[in-house]
This record gives C-alpha cells, structure tokens and sequence, in this order.
C-alpha cells in the first residue's frame, strides 16, 4: 500500500499542469497517410481549463518554416467561455515540401501549451504527429520504344449534351418570338403596325355601344395617326387622301367622322345615337377591307 501511495506522489509530482486546471484536451489530425509534395495539412487543438486559467497566446506556434521540409503557413486560435471555465480552439495549418524517393513517414513536431494559473506557469503538451509522404513519381520510370513512359490521366466521360442543345434552341426561339411581339405591340415595326391599324380598331370597337363613342372615337383617331405616321387633322384629309388614293372613295365619310368628332369633344350637348356608332364601325370596316386590299 505504501508503495502505491508513492508511486502515485511520484506522477503527481512529475505532472507539468496544476490540478484541474485542464480539463480537456484534444487534438484532432487528418488521415495520417497519402500526403505528396506541397499538400496542406490541418490541425486542431482543443483545450478547455478552469476559470482561472489562461492560456499564453504567445507561445503558440508562430507562422512560418518550421524545418527544411515543413512550413506553418495559418495558426489562429479562439477563446469561448464555458461553464466554470474557458475554452480554446486553436488551428494550424502545415505545408509540406518534402520530396521523397519512396514512401516516407515524417512527424509533425509537437509543442507545449503554455498556461499560466494563480501566477504560475504550467505547460500542456501537444505530441507529434506521424504521417506518411509518398513520391509523385517512380523512383525506377519505365520506357518505352517512343522514350519516357507516362500514364496520362483517364479522359472524362463525356456528357451527352443533345437535349441541352435542343433545350436551348427552343428557349432562345421562345425568347425572340416574345421580344419580336413586344416590339411589334409596343410599334417598332411600323410598316406591319400600319397594315393592321384599323384591324386592331375594329376589335376595340366591335363590342361597344353609344355609350362609349369616346372610346369609339379615340380607337379610329388612333388608327388614322398610325397610318399617316403622325396625328391627322380634318384640315389635312386631303393632303392624307393624295398620300393615300386607295382612301379617296371614303372621303365624305372621313369628312363626317372628322366633323362628328369635333361636335364630340368641342361642341355642348351632342345627342349620340345608335346610328352614329354604326357609320363609326362602318367607316372602320371599309377602311380594314382598303387595308387588306379587297376594296
């Protein structure tokens, strides 16, 4: 009993931390083998300590070459309070520049974690870590008749891209159609607008009654300017009929429309009737049958 006593005084005595001031400790690698020249490899440390126990930052691993093989490039680390306690995760990231002629294991060297508790210094360590390093190439190349042998990397397989293609060439006609009705509906193709106008008119106008002339009247007002390329007044119809001849035979009904229309927006108490709405979709008929050409 005596002597377990002791041998348990013995490895408290060799202990490098206070009692309870860590009270986890984990390090987490990645595969330990299948590394090549410049590969990256990271490294977590996880230490969690009681509240009155800080870890010493500036004695963590520092960036930079580390041997004639080994570099640190990234060591960062981040303090989160826990209950009672603090803890620290700390990552660092290797690059290894080692070229070897054959399978090789290496050792990342380990370091100690310094703490300090009450005014005293404890250290942590942290242990090496062993991997292997493999050659990019054979250390014996074979040849042959042409030279060097070299083994090139397997062509991906090819995706079949038919159906992309004929996807794409229905959206994008789709795309065109819809653009060029826009374009048609918002009058960028005037020759076509203007072979249409009275077509368009007549179907505003076909199911209205007396009681909107308004709209009657601003529908064939506006089939005209579209036609004559500009807002067409009474005092014009004649220079728009010599533009025109094909509407000549209108002429006294384009007269009265054009007189009907000012009695409409500048006269007083004008009393619309039935009639007036029949030689109005008339009037536009005639001219859609001049615009088809069979008048």
């Amino acid at each position: 009993m005596k002597i377990l006593l002791l041998f348990f005084l013995v490895l408290a005595g060799c202990s490098n931390t206070e009692h309870g001031a860590v009270r986890a400790f984990t390090v987490h690698t990645p595969r330990p083998f299948g590394y090549v020249l410049g590969d990256e490899i990271p490294q977590q440390i996880i230490l969690e300590t009681a509240s009155d126990v800080a870890l010493q930052t500036g004695a963590l691993p520092i960036k930079g070459t580390i041997n004639r093989w080994l570099e640190l490039k990234q060591a960062t680390w981040e303090k989160t309070e826990i209950p009672d306690g603090w803890r620290y995760v700390i990552d660092l990231n290797y690059q290894v520049f080692y070229v070897p002629l054959e399978v090789k294991m290496l050792k990342i060297p380990g370091f100690a974690l310094q703490l300090s508790q009450q005014g005293k210094i404890s250290s942590q360590p942290v242990p090496d870590w062993a991997f292997t390093v493999a050659p990019l190439r054979e250390l014996a190349v074979r040849k042959d008749d042409n030279g060097e042998y070299m083994r090139p990397d397997a062509e991906p397989h090819q995706i079949a891209s038919t159906n992309a293609q004929i996807a794409f060439g229905l959206s994008a006609s789709l795309a065109l159609a819809i653009a060029g009705y826009l374009a048609y509906l918002y009058g960028y193709f005037p020759i076509l607008n203007r072979s249409n106008v009275f077509k368009q008119a007549l179907r505003k106008i076909s199911r209205l009654s007396k009681g909107d002339i308004g709209q009657i009247l601003a529908a064939v007002h506006y089939a005209f300017n579209q036609l004559n390329g500009k807002p067409l007044f009474q005092v014009q119809v004649a220079d728009f009929l010599s533009r025109h001849p094909e509407y000549a035979a209108l002429k006294v009904q384009l007269e009265w429309f054009f007189a009907y229309s000012n009695r409409y927006h500048f006269g007083h108490s004008l009393v619309v009737i039935d009639d007036d709405v029949v030689r109005l979709k008339n009037l536009c008929q005639h001219c859609r049958a001049i615009e088809r050409g069979s008048r």
